[in-house]
């Protein structure tokens, strides 16, 4: 079941690994941001969409993680958008992508993975901007709809995910903290932060965490990403100051 947690803003919980579907209205209609994840909750989710009585326009994937690379045909023939490094990657990847998915979740239109479109420069029919890094995943990006007051984390400050460092042979401690950094910014003055997997994070569960986060800072921390061009970003917010985010229940697994 859909739940409305802003306006035009819903998002329904998977059993796997709790894991988030999030619905956005935009201008033209509906945007399905990581769709899934078994077979059966993609039907409920169409079930729930076909409810709202709004047509889906687009999907966006926030990572080239097979989870959040889902669709199915109900949702439309429609684009999916993702940061050009998710496509490229979900395209070089999507075999590995589709035998992993077959593995854990059943029922998966497995033909329809991995099936990623650049998002264009001005932003195509996504509202609000990204927030662009390569912790837990290269191409990584976060959707802050500031109008609304919410912001999509993607696979970031999570309560059921242990930290993952998505960048092979580089300084993912440091890559992670630095993330941590652009978000904990993105997050100040929201009124809901929706994790890829975990609890959706409300008014004062959301706050400022000072000091040392639950990944430690590593002197690399400060190469955040700062107008690197990373896929199709429309901005990359500076980073924090030693902030990072935290909920009421503490860091419990990951941030």
């Amino acid at each position: 079941m859909l739940h409305e947690v802003a306006d035009g803003v819903w998002v329904r919980r998977s059993e796997w690994v709790s894991s988030n579907t999030t619905v956005v209205r935009a201008d033209d209609g509906l945007i399905l941001v990581d769709p899934g994840i078994a077979g059966a909750d993609l039907e409920d989710l169409a079930d729930d969409v076909d409810a709202l009585g709004i047509p889906v326009v687009a999907g966006f994937s926030t990572h080239p993680h097979w989870d959040h690379l889902l669709w199915h045909p109900r949702f439309g023939d429609v684009p999916r958008y993702g940061t050009a490094v998710n496509a490229g990657i979900a395209a070089s990847a999507r075999d590995r992508g589709r035998q992993m998915a077959a593995e854990s979740a059943p029922g998966i239109p497995l033909d329809l993975l991995g099936i990623i479109t650049p998002l264009p420069a001005d932003g195509g029919p996504l509202p609000g901007e990204l927030i662009v890094h390569d912790a837990h995943a290269p191409g990584h990006a976060a959707v802050l709809l500031a109008d609304r007051r919410v912001l999509l984390a993607g696979d970031m400050l999570s309560d059921v995910l242990v930290p993952m460092f998505g960048m092979a042979g580089a300084d993912g401690a440091g890559e992670y903290a630095a993330a941590l950094d652009l978000l904990a910014d993105a997050a100040t003055g929201m009124d809901a932060v929706i994790p890829g997997h975990g609890t959706v994070a409300t008014g004062g569960e959301i706050a400022p965490h000072r000091g040392r986060p639950c990944v430690r800072r590593r002197r690399a921390a400060g190469r955040a990403t700062r107008g690197r061009a990373l896929g199709s970003a429309r901005v990359t917010i500076p980073p924090a100051r030693g902030t990072a985010i935290a909920t009421r229940a503490g860091c419990r697994g990951a941030p």
